[in-house]
């Protein structure tokens, strides 16, 4: 890593002042895209442990359990527990398909774990777009030192 960061450096350092700007301005723009898509799968990914939890709860609640059912995340009807053994899974755009208590399950275990697999790559990019920026930042700065004290 520290021969490929010399590399990076060396090859920054060919570049003029607006060529470094221009990177700077770019990986950061990249930069703050993925810390964007990094905050929403960590949304979605605690919103599916949020029913992951419901469904528990659910399937151990008697038939006929009187509930409050949520419509949205701020309004609640009053209903009644008709088969804890099916559930309506949201799979996107409006779409609902009719599981079993265990398919809903392992429907939300296997979203959750793409959801945690594209964190991981998603955190290694912006991870690696944040050192370049930071390296374009630095070699900028000192071009800028070199034109300040040569003028």
């Amino acid at each position: 890593m520290a021969a490929s960061r010399g590399m990076m450096i060396s090859e920054l350092e060919k570049l003029s002042v607006e060529q470094l700007k221009s990177i700077k301005e770019k990986t950061d723009a990249e930069v703050n895209l993925l810390q964007d898509s990094l905050n929403n799968i960590r949304t979605a990914t605690n919103r599916l442990d949020l029913a992951s939890t419901a469904l528990l709860d659910l399937s151990q609640r008697p038939q006929g359990k009187k509930m409050l059912v949520p419509l949205t995340a701020s309004l609640y009807v009053a209903g009644t527990l008709d088969d804890a053994e099916k559930v309506l899974v949201d799979v996107g755009t409006g779409y609902f398909i009719e599981k079993t208590m265990d398919e809903g399950k392992d429907y939300c275990e296997r979203k959750v774990n793409l959801l945690k697999s594209n964190y991981d790559q998603l955190l290694e990019v912006a991870s690696k777009k944040k050192n370049i920026a930071d390296e374009a930042g630095v070699v900028l700065q000192a071009k800028l030192k070199q034109l300040a004290a040569a003028s």
